[in-house]
């Protein structure tokens, strides 16, 4: 039981890390962004933003995106993280 406290203990910590690299890695493709529009004006381009994510109210995912293409991705990670969860329940019961 120790060992699960500890597992948990590391993927939450793994979970702020990659939430961090993921604030500097905006943060900085948005300077990258914001220099690159600064110096070509002409020939701007527009790019195109999506989102997505997963919502759990229990053992129930919602999924929402801004299109067809990142809901299907945003549904795939909510049945990959609903198989973990059950993992994770089920396991102690067969230890």
């Amino acid at each position: 039981m120790q060992s699960l406290v500890e597992v948990g203990t590391i993927i939450i910590l793994i979970g702020f890390f990659v939430v961090f690299i993921g604030i500097f890695y905006e943060f900085f493709k948005g300077i990258k962004k914001y220099n690159r529009e600064k110096e070509d004006e002409e020939g701007k381009q527009e790019e195109k933003s999506e989102f997505g994510g997963v919502i759990f109210i229990g053992p129930i995912p919602i999924v929402f995106g801004s299109s067809k293409r990142i809901s299907k991705w945003m549904m795939i990670a909510a049945i990959v993280i609903t198989i973990i969860l059950v993992l994770f329940y089920v396991i102690p019961f067969i230890i």
